[in-house]
């Protein structure tokens, strides 16, 4: 199985890493990429001046391959590159309306591009709050293209007991969207 992840500028550095690395634990090739301020992101919250996939996946053997946010020729950029799905996490409102727009000029917006003509799964872990009138109307036009919308809305019934329990509820549902098995958090049983 192969996932395309992106990072982004938006708050959640942790949700990105516990996706990633729930993704890895299941044996999925990850094909990632790291916008400027997604490396800024990282080196603000986890205090990862540059992106270092080690510490990042938590192992050092891994199956990530980090590609260049500008190379917009990647094979990340071509239909003709098969994968499972595309999941942006954390995505900024800025990316988020980026995509919306079908502006391709980056990595990620072409990625998603791409994802989404070719109908695969994209989805979008969307970090911001409030929402501005904007965005409601780039969830709209998103969800309308195919994409699935996933606000970075941790869930409190299963008691949560850390910051790791919250954001391992955030990368499990991405993980479910996607179809990675996982243990990342007890599921509801009633």
């Amino acid at each position: 199985m192969d996932i395309v992840v992106a990072v982004t500028g938006a708050s959640g550095a942790i949700y990105a890493q516990q996706f990633i690395r729930g993704l890895v634990a299941a044996g999925v090739n990850v094909h990632l990429i790291v916008s400027p301020l997604g490396r800024r992101l990282l080196n603000d919250e986890l205090n990862m001046p540059e992106v270092d996939l080690p510490r990042l996946v938590g192992r050092p053997d891994h199956s990530v391959t980090l590609y260049n946010y500008n190379d917009v020729g990647s094979r990340l950029a071509s239909g003709t590159f098969l994968h499972d799905g595309m999941v942006i996490i954390p995505c900024s409102s800025n990316t988020l309306g980026e995509i919306a727009c079908g502006i391709g000029d980056n990595l990620i917006s072409r990625a998603a591009a791409v994802t989404l003509k070719e109908r695969r799964k994209l989805i979008l872990v969307h970090r911001e709050m409030p929402l501005s009138p904007i965005d409601v109307n780039n969830y709209k036009t998103l969800t309308d293209a195919g994409a699935i919308i996933a606000p970075a809305n941790p869930g409190w019934y299963l008691m949560p007991q850390s910051l790791i329990e919250l954001a391992d509820f955030v990368a499990g549902k991405a993980l479910d969207l996607v179809g990675v098995k996982h243990n990342l958090y007890q599921r509801w049983d009633g």
